[in-house]
């Protein structure tokens, strides 16, 4: 059985974890595979957003740990920590959060752990009511790993994320929202993921795509950076052939857009 279950409805990809019986705790097989769904998904420009999700109405319940006690594992964990790039740890999740293309997590069940890691590599988070919460490495003697320093940067205060990592306490959805870890709150969250993705899809794709880049660099460049990167965007869209199509759709919706024209 694939560990990741795939859906491409009109260019709206969703990507399923699909260890149902495991509450699709992360496996260090499936973190191999998300890595190269998420490479693939990058390269392809038709794509127009990404919905996470978990089979079986769960998003997942953090790392597999019989991973973390198997000596063999443990000796591939060791290796990709003492190397100097990226670990598969890190790149599993921050791939989605780079995706030229809107990510959005639809979280149900639990969300614990690796499981929160990557749901806060999405751009906006969709949760059921009932979902559950924790940054819960520190319950496992451990560190959050997975790119967290880079996914909740901007999202909390400094004070609350030290004080959820630190306890690795269970929080719910309604806790989630307040301090703006959640998006939106909804008893059918897959659902809402796909009216998002499908309305978002109504625009051009290049627009989008720059429109993440800069957002993005709010947060993870200088401000000269960040104003220059405004410019650069704006001059590529002005020439490309999808802006000028977006002026014409203003007046003629049936009009279709080219695929995405810029990788990113």
């Amino acid at each position: 059985m694939s560990l990741l279950r795939i859906e491409n409805n009109n260019n709206i990809v969703t990507v399923y974890l699909n260890r149902p019986e495991k509450r699709n705790a992360m496996s260090f097989a499936l973190l191999k595979e998300l890595y190269k769904t998420g490479q693939r998904l990058r390269r392809d420009r038709n794509i127009r957003a990404v919905i996470l999700t978990g089979e079986a109405q769960v998003f997942s319940a953090g790392i597999d740990l019989s991973d973390l006690n198997s000596p063999q594992q443990r000796a591939f964990a060791l290796w990709e920590l003492i190397k100097p790039q990226q670990s598969l740890f890190q790149k599993a999740f921050l791939v989605w959060q780079q995706l030229p293309v809107p990510v959005i997590a639809a979280l149900e069940g639990y969300c614990f752990g690796a499981g929160m890691q990557l749901a806060l590599a999405a751009d906006i988070r969709i949760s059921h009511p009932d979902t559950q919460f924790s940054i819960m490495e520190s319950r496992w003697g451990l560190v959050p790993d997975m790119g967290l320093s880079q996914s909740l940067k901007g999202l909390i205060g400094i004070d609350l994320a030290k004080e959820l990592t630190f306890t690795a306490r269970i929080f719910d959805a309604s806790y989630a929202q307040q301090i703006g870890l959640v998006s939106h709150l909804d008893a059918s969250p897959l659902q809402h993921a796909e009216a998002l993705a499908q309305e978002i899809a109504l625009r051009s794709p290049d627009a989008v795509m720059a429109a993440k880049a800069v957002l993005n660099s709010m947060l993870h460049q200088p401000v000269k950076t960040a104003l220059r990167l405004e410019k650069i965007w704006q001059l590529k869209l002005i020439l490309g052939k999808n802006s000028r199509l977006a002026r014409l759709k203003d007046k003629t919706p049936e009009i279709n857009y080219l695929k995405r024209q810029y990788q990113d």
